[in-house]
Protein backbone atom coordinates (compact mmCIF):
# COMPACT_ATOMS: atom_id res chain seq x y z
CA UNK A 1 0.00 0.00 0.00
CA UNK A 2 1.27 3.48 -0.98
CA UNK A 3 -0.96 5.29 1.29
CA UNK A 4 -0.51 5.97 5.27
CA UNK A 5 -3.41 4.22 7.07
CA UNK A 6 -4.58 4.12 10.63
CA UNK A 7 -2.96 5.49 14.20
CA UNK A 8 -0.29 4.60 16.44
CA UNK A 9 0.69 5.92 19.83
CA UNK A 10 4.36 5.94 20.29
CA UNK A 11 6.34 7.01 23.66
CA UNK A 12 9.48 9.86 22.98
CA UNK A 13 12.53 8.14 25.11
CA UNK A 14 14.74 9.33 27.43
CA UNK A 15 16.90 11.12 24.59
CA UNK A 16 13.96 12.91 22.97
CA UNK A 17 13.51 9.83 19.85
CA UNK A 18 10.19 8.64 18.64
CA UNK A 19 9.48 5.55 16.45
CA UNK A 20 7.59 6.30 13.27
CA UNK A 21 5.06 3.27 12.93
CA UNK A 22 6.59 0.40 10.72
CA UNK A 23 3.94 0.71 8.17
CA UNK A 24 4.60 4.27 8.05
CA UNK A 25 8.22 4.02 7.21
CA UNK A 26 7.44 1.39 4.34
CA UNK A 27 5.03 4.06 2.38
CA UNK A 28 8.03 6.63 3.10
CA UNK A 29 10.38 4.57 1.81
CA UNK A 30 8.24 3.35 -1.32
CA UNK A 31 8.38 6.70 -2.40
CA UNK A 32 11.85 7.25 -2.36
CA UNK A 33 12.21 9.87 0.19
CA UNK A 34 15.10 9.79 2.75
CA UNK A 35 14.15 11.51 5.82
CA UNK A 36 10.68 12.50 7.25
CA UNK A 37 9.74 15.61 5.80
CA UNK A 38 7.57 17.69 8.24
CA UNK A 39 5.53 21.17 9.26
CA UNK A 40 3.36 22.44 11.52
CA UNK A 41 -0.52 22.30 10.11
CA UNK A 42 -2.07 25.28 8.62
CA UNK A 43 -5.61 24.89 10.66
CA UNK A 44 -4.31 22.14 13.55
CA UNK A 45 -2.21 22.12 16.67
CA UNK A 46 -0.32 18.87 14.81
CA UNK A 47 2.70 18.03 12.46
CA UNK A 48 1.91 17.18 8.88
CA UNK A 49 4.30 14.77 7.95
CA UNK A 50 5.51 12.52 4.82
CA UNK A 51 7.62 12.07 1.96
CA UNK A 52 7.63 12.65 -1.70
CA UNK A 53 4.04 12.25 -2.04
CA UNK A 54 3.53 15.23 0.66
CA UNK A 55 6.07 17.81 -1.53
CA UNK A 56 4.57 16.83 -5.14
CA UNK A 57 0.87 17.75 -3.36
CA UNK A 58 2.74 21.16 -1.87
CA UNK A 59 4.01 21.61 -4.89
CA UNK A 60 1.06 21.39 -6.64
CA UNK A 61 -1.00 23.75 -4.73
CA UNK A 62 1.56 26.19 -5.04
CA UNK A 63 2.25 25.43 -8.59
CA UNK A 64 -1.53 26.81 -8.91
CA UNK A 65 -0.98 30.21 -7.48
CA UNK A 66 0.79 32.68 -9.66
CA UNK A 67 4.31 33.24 -9.57
CA UNK A 68 5.54 35.86 -6.96
CA UNK A 69 1.58 36.28 -5.77
CA UNK A 70 1.03 37.01 -2.24
CA UNK A 71 -0.85 34.09 -1.89
CA UNK A 72 1.84 31.84 -3.08
CA UNK A 73 4.48 33.72 -0.88
CA UNK A 74 1.93 33.49 1.79
CA UNK A 75 1.46 29.47 1.14
CA UNK A 76 4.77 28.63 0.26
CA UNK A 77 5.95 30.57 3.86
CA UNK A 78 3.45 28.67 5.88
CA UNK A 79 4.21 25.34 4.51
CA UNK A 80 7.86 25.38 3.18
CA UNK A 81 9.21 28.23 5.41
CA UNK A 82 8.61 27.05 8.32
CA UNK A 83 9.31 22.86 7.37
CA UNK A 84 12.35 20.66 8.28
CA UNK A 85 13.75 17.59 7.10
CA UNK A 86 14.71 14.88 9.83
CA UNK A 87 16.75 12.57 9.58
CA UNK A 88 15.57 8.43 10.37
CA UNK A 89 17.90 6.58 12.00
CA UNK A 90 18.93 2.84 11.85
CA UNK A 91 15.75 1.51 14.30
CA UNK A 92 13.29 4.32 12.23
CA UNK A 93 13.13 7.09 14.76
CA UNK A 94 12.96 10.65 14.60
CA UNK A 95 14.02 13.07 17.02
CA UNK A 96 11.41 15.95 16.55
CA UNK A 97 12.66 19.57 17.57
CA UNK A 98 11.57 21.16 20.56
CA UNK A 99 9.44 23.94 18.26
CA UNK A 100 7.21 21.14 16.55
CA UNK A 101 6.89 19.34 19.97
CA UNK A 102 5.35 23.21 21.25
CA UNK A 103 2.93 23.36 18.16
CA UNK A 104 1.89 20.08 18.24
CA UNK A 105 1.83 20.10 22.46
CA UNK A 106 3.64 16.66 22.32
CA UNK A 107 5.66 16.04 25.70
CA UNK A 108 5.81 12.27 26.13
CA UNK A 109 3.99 10.37 23.76
CA UNK A 110 2.55 11.60 20.13
CA UNK A 111 -0.13 9.96 17.94
CA UNK A 112 0.58 9.26 14.54
CA UNK A 113 -2.49 9.84 12.21
CA UNK A 114 -2.80 8.26 8.38
CA UNK A 115 -4.37 10.41 6.45
CA UNK A 116 -3.30 8.92 2.64
CA UNK A 117 -0.62 10.80 0.75
CA UNK A 118 0.32 12.42 4.70
CA UNK A 119 0.50 11.88 7.82
CA UNK A 120 0.04 13.88 11.21
CA UNK A 121 1.63 13.84 14.70
CA UNK A 122 -0.35 14.45 17.59
CA UNK A 123 -0.40 14.86 21.25
CA UNK A 124 -2.40 11.85 21.95
CA UNK A 125 -5.43 13.71 23.99
CA UNK A 126 -5.69 16.50 21.50
CA UNK A 127 -6.17 13.77 18.53
CA UNK A 128 -9.11 11.70 20.84
CA UNK A 129 -10.72 15.18 21.02
CA UNK A 130 -9.83 16.38 17.57
CA UNK A 131 -11.54 12.85 15.91
CA UNK A 132 -14.64 12.75 18.24
CA UNK A 133 -15.33 16.16 16.74
CA UNK A 134 -14.54 15.16 13.27
CA UNK A 135 -16.97 12.52 13.61
CA UNK A 136 -19.67 14.32 15.05
CA UNK A 137 -18.81 16.80 12.47
CA UNK A 138 -19.74 13.44 9.98
CA UNK A 139 -22.68 13.12 11.42
CA UNK A 140 -24.03 16.42 11.28
CA UNK A 141 -23.00 16.40 7.29
CA UNK A 142 -24.77 13.30 7.07
CA UNK A 143 -28.24 13.83 9.14
CA UNK A 144 -27.93 17.01 6.74
CA UNK A 145 -27.60 15.42 3.49
CA UNK A 146 -30.50 12.82 4.49
CA UNK A 147 -32.35 15.48 4.66
CA UNK A 148 -32.01 17.35 1.87
CA UNK A 149 -31.93 14.26 -0.14
CA UNK A 150 -35.85 13.87 1.23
Amino acid sequence: MDRFVSNFTNRIDAKGRISIPASFRATLARGGFEGLFLHPSLELPALDCGGSALLSEIDGLLGRLAPYSTERDALSTALLGVSEILKVDAEGRVMLTESLKAYAGVKDDATFVGQGSKFQIWEPERFAAHLAASRESLRAFRRQSADAAS
